[in-house]
């Protein structure tokens, strides 16, 4: 190109600059992940920003790029005008404000698969260092001993293994261990028994585990229901020869707890990489542990391949968002256009809805799900739904790590086999879902339809016919169509202080079997739901919470 080409392309040059996206990368990445992006916009690496100064930056960038320091809060959200992406270079997205971004229609995506390798290896490498000390014969040697006697290990071969959580990492795990020698129990209430024979594990519940395990690893997301789920009582129902691992999530294991059973000899050791809070407190019971306990400042993923895999998945992912593609790992948008997201969207949010009711009905593992369409919804594109009806089924135990690209995937890992039915003769409402889920406690089914403004109904609780409108706090029974048993649990919930806001009766046969729905207006305690089990006549009783 000559000069007066060159000035003549000059203005146009100038335009595509001043259009040029902009990706802002607020964490350390891998330099593989900045290529990429830097192959369709301007790219600036711009670490340690504190909250104040992001939120004044970020108006600037049509996409952010972060790892598990920045913070993308709702304020920086609503100060992102331009923002189009969010990527996490990582599992979790619990440092971003995943409801906020949906409402103000930003993609949301993660590196569910980066980091698989490098955590199942860091979980093995834990338990063996932990077997034969060797972070303390190391310590030892370097300062000038030759004491073999005192580090005098044990074998992992033919020893049992207790996997919490039997996802990617967790069956990696089995994979590996089940060939150094060892038996394998599990613990994972979404895992098929055909499943766990290919993994070849033995499924059991958490209590055998914890007493029948000579190592415990843990692999589970953290949840209200796994927040400390590791606490004295289950520790003291462990070996006191077992050791216990944890590179999932902090938190799942109580502290204060595991130290004492160090210190007291309830366990024989443990390794931790995760934390309730990180960096560790210095003032934490866990770094006045000595040969028992190892510490890692949690380093599951941080392989030199796990940060690649990460960078280059997200980037990819911020590349083809901006460039007007699809996401392949979107947390909170499912790979649809405009027109198809805008038609099934009530629909995705009844299917949701349904596949975590049902779920929490039958109360345990589930083998398979049926997704029925009847109506006129028969007739639309069925797959986005029966994803949403997966990701309500997953999302009690998985939380953040479902979502409508990965609840497929999910669902095959643990075994969950779905089919699809459709009826477009059924014409009591405009278009209703049907799903039955069995599993391990028997058949649950329930339907949903939706009313006029896109209002969504529960129609049925098997086969029983109601009419509710789902609330976040749910108590239902099965039970006797008798008199006197509404009062009864009535008079229970109003003498625990809890709210009726609305109730619903369906029966198929007077004085037969019949369905309640109470909607609540506070948390039922588990006591409560104990004492409405042994109301006369009541069956069964389920609390749901949406």
């Amino acid at each position: 190109m000559d000069y007066v080409d060159y000035v003549e392309c000059l203005p146009h040059l100038l335009i595509f600059l001043e259009t040029m996206p902009k990706i802002l990368v607020s964490d350390p990445i891998d330099q593989v992940g900045i290529d990429i992006l830097s192959q369709v916009a301007t790219v600036d690496v711009r670490t340690n920003l504190s909250p104040e100064e992001l939120i004044q930056v970020i108006p600037e960038y049509d996409a952010i790029m972060i790892r598990s320091g920045t913070k993308v809060t709702q304020a920086a959200i609503l100060a992102g005008k331009n923002l189009k992406i969010i990527g996490r270079a990582g599992v979790g997205v619990d440092n971003v404000d995943v409801p906020t971004a949906t409402r103000q229609g930003i993609v949301v995506v993660n590196s569910p698969e980066g980091n698989t390798i490098a955590a199942a290896e860091h979980a093995l490498a834990m338990m063996l260092s932990l077997s034969r000390y060797i972070p303390d014969a190391n310590a030892s040697i370097k300062s000038g001993k030759w004491d073999r006697k005192s580090f005098t290990g044990v074998e992992v071969y033919k020893k049992t293994l207790g996997i919490m959580g039997l996802g990617k990492i967790g069956s990696h795990v089995a994979t590996v261990a089940r060939a150094m020698g060892m038996r394998l129990l599990a613990y994972d209430p979404f895992l098929t028994n055909e499943r766990a024979e290919q993994l070849g594990v033995s499924l059991v519940e958490i209590e055998i585990l914890l007493r029948e395990s000579d190592y415990i690893t843990l692999h589970l997301p953290k949840t209200k229901e796994t927040q400390h789920l590791i606490n004295a009582e289950s520790l003291a129902i462990m070996k006191p020869t077992a050791r216990i691992i944890n590179c999932a999530r902090g938190g799942i294991i109580d502290e204060a707890a595991l130290a004492a059973a160090l210190q007291n000899g309830t366990i024989a050791g443990a390794a931790i990489d995760v934390f309730e809070n990180e960096p560790l407190e210095d003032d934490s019971p866990l770094r006045q542990i000595g040969s028992r306990l190892i510490l890692t400042p949690h380093l599951g993923a941080s392989t030199e391949e796990a940060q690649a895999n990460v960078a280059i998945d997200v980037a990819e992912q911020i590349r083809d968002v901006l460039l007007g593609l699809p996401a392949r790992a979107a947390v909170n948008i499912p790979g649809l256009g405009p027109d198809v997201w805008q038609k099934l969207k009530p629909y995705l949010q009844l299917a949701e809805m349904l596949g975590n009711l049902v779920g929490q009905l039958a109360g345990g593992r589930v083998d398979t799900l049926d997704v029925r369409l009847q109506g006129e919804i028969a007739n639309s594109e069925s797959q986005p739904i029966v994803v949403a009806a997966l990701k309500g089924l997953l999302s009690p135990a998985l939380r953040e790590r479902v979502n409508f690209v990965n609840a497929s995937i999910e669902a095959k890992e643990r075994g969950i086999r779905v089919t699809e039915t459709r009826d477009a003769s059924i014409e009591d409402y405009t278009g209703s879902l049907r799903l039955t889920a069995k599993g391990s406690q028997g058949e649950q089914s329930v339907t949903g339809a939706l009313l006029a403004k896109e209002e969504i109904r529960i129609t049925s609780i098997n086969d029983f016919p109601i009419n509710v409108a789902p609330t976040h706090h749910m108590l239902l029974t099965l039970h006797r169509d008798m008199p006197g048993i509404i009062g009864r649990i009535g008079s229970l919930l109003g003498s625990f202080n809890v709210n009726i806001a609305s109730m619903q009766v369906g029966r198929r046969l007077v004085r037969g079997d019949a369905v309640m729905v109470i909607n609540i207006d506070d948390p039922l305690p588990a006591s409560l739901l104990e004492e409405i089990v042994h109301v006369q006549g009541v069956r069964e009783a389920f609390v749901v919470n949406l």
